[in-house]
């Protein structure tokens, strides 16, 4: 079992090394990798003059998208110093309204209680440790009526393996937990493997109303030549036969 410490630290110098290759990477309006678009999918909310908060911030690229939009109020919390100084130059021009602090996402790092009309999580909330103890500060952060829109992995995605012939599958979906990947991108990570009952239940379980659920279709528009090759992790041929994505949009009640 991998102790949370080693895990956030861990990743926090994974994600240190590997962030310029990420930058502006799986950012809105993507939800994630060949998946639909916000573009086309509208789920969030009426931005203009909003109170906005990203887990897992990374360079910046889904708030500054969000306070092109209207978003008044901008803030960001991400486990690596790196990404959260490629954010801080990405939303320069919105500088005034921006907060962004380094920290894991698991405790509060002096976020206010009650206050944002929308909580993001882009590719982010699946690598917390505790998920949990994060979702109930999620609860904690949204104002009532305020919404959570999550995207992650689909988890059934990422039990497939290439064997040279046909996808197979390669770790059962019902396993959980911690999983060190000794290279990732060039580095050693750790990922935290959940099923999607596991994220929805936690999601209820903390106060949250489910709104709507999505299995994204493969997005032909986003695919390029590179994603032709079957051996290559995002790949049309993958993506056509799992999702790569799920995103979930969940309400704060008005009565909490």
């Amino acid at each position: 079992m991998i102790e949370p410490e080693v895990a956030l630290a861990t990743n926090r110098l994974g994600w240190n090394k590997v962030a310029p290759l990420f930058h502006g990477g799986t950012a809105l309006p993507e939800y994630g990798p060949l998946a639909p678009t916000e573009d086309t999918l509208t789920l969030l909310d009426e931005l203009p003059g909003s109170r906005v908060l990203e887990l897992g911030c990374g360079s910046g690229h889904s708030l500054r998208y969000l306070a092109e939009r209207g978003a008044q109020e901008l803030w960001g919390v991400d486990l690596s110093p790196v990404q959260i100084a490629f954010a801080e130059e990405t939303l320069r021009p919105f500088a005034p309204s921006v907060r962004l602090i380094e920290s894991p996402m698991e405790v509060n790092p002096g976020v206010p209680q009650n206050h944002f009309d929308l909580v993001l999580s882009i590719y982010g909330l699946g690598w917390t440790t505790d998920l949990r103890a994060t979702l109930a500060l999620v609860n904690s952060y949204l104002r009532p009526g305020g919404c959570l829109v999550v995207s992650g992995e689909h988890p059934v995605y990422s039990c497939l393996e290439w064997n040279g012939a046909q996808y197979a599958v390669s770790v059962p979906y019902f396993t959980e937990g911690p999983r060190e990947h000794k290279s990732w991108k060039g580095v050693p990570i750790v990922i935290q493997r959940r099923t999607l009952g596991t994220f929805v239940g936690q999601i209820i379980e903390a106060g949250l109303r489910v709104e709507a659920f999505v299995e994204t279709p493969l997005n032909s528009a986003a695919a390029n030549e590179s994603h032709a090759d079957p051996a290559r992790w995002y790949s049309v041929p993958r993506a056509s036969v799992m999702p790569t994505t799920f995103i979930i949009k969940a309400r704060k009640p008005l009565e909490s």
